[in-house]
């Protein structure tokens, strides 16, 4: 762990603790099929989440490629409140200027960006990561999915993200559909024991 100088000790306790705890949703995301489009190296958008601890490893970020867009599609291993964004640059013009949020449209592409988002926020530099965006809870509550989608930056050409962080609550995804399918498939079989039981009838020409 890292020392403290006198009177630097205040993340250290139980304060950090609850707060890396609030901003844990990274653990709850379906990393598999997590998607960052326009990334400049295959598989760099899922580093930017991770643990708020670790928001400071300037060593993992994501780079746009073509241009200064991103869109990350991020799936939830269950039903998720957000309640809560950060997201963390550079001091320069790499840092994203704007954050659209959108909800539960699984495998958004840019062209799906131009429709209205569910929430849009204009972005100050924070290359310390202290700055958070309370989302509209009402409008984030039983989502599956977050599509977030950084149009524009402050006039670099390309844009870089080192941390993503989410706060909210998450619950796991209810699996009536599964229940009633184990059901099905596991049926009595007295139910259906008729035809193969009956006496043959003979055949009569």
């Amino acid at each position: 762990a890292m020392a403290h100088g006198p009177g630097r000790c205040r993340c250290c306790g139980a304060e950090a603790e609850e707060r890396g705890a609030a901003w844990a949703l990274h653990l709850r995301i379906d990393r598999q099929r997590l998607q960052c489009l326009n990334e400049r190296t295959e598989g760099s958008g899922a580093l930017v989440f991770r643990a708020w601890e670790q928001r400071g490893d300037r060593t993992q970020f994501v780079e746009s490629d073509d241009d200064e867009e991103l869109l990350f599609n991020i799936p939830f291993t269950g039903s998720v409140k957000l309640k809560g964004v950060l997201v963390m640059g550079e001091d320069d013009g790499t840092h994203p200027a704007e954050m659209r949020l959108f909800r539960n449209i699984p495998h958004m592409s840019f062209d799906d960006t131009a429709r209205e988002a569910e929430q849009t926020f204009s972005l100050n530099k924070d290359p310390l990561g202290e700055l958070e965006y309370p989302t509209k809870i009402a409008r984030f509550s039983n989502m599956y999915h977050l599509s977030m989608h950084f149009p524009k930056n402050f006039g670099a050409e390309t844009t870089k993200i080192f941390y993503i962080g989410l706060k909210g609550e998450w619950t796991e995804a209810h699996r009536h559909e599964v229940t009633i399918c184990t059901y099905e498939a596991s049926a009595n079989p007295a139910d259906h024991r008729l035809p193969h039981s009956s006496p043959q009838t003979p055949f009569i020409s």
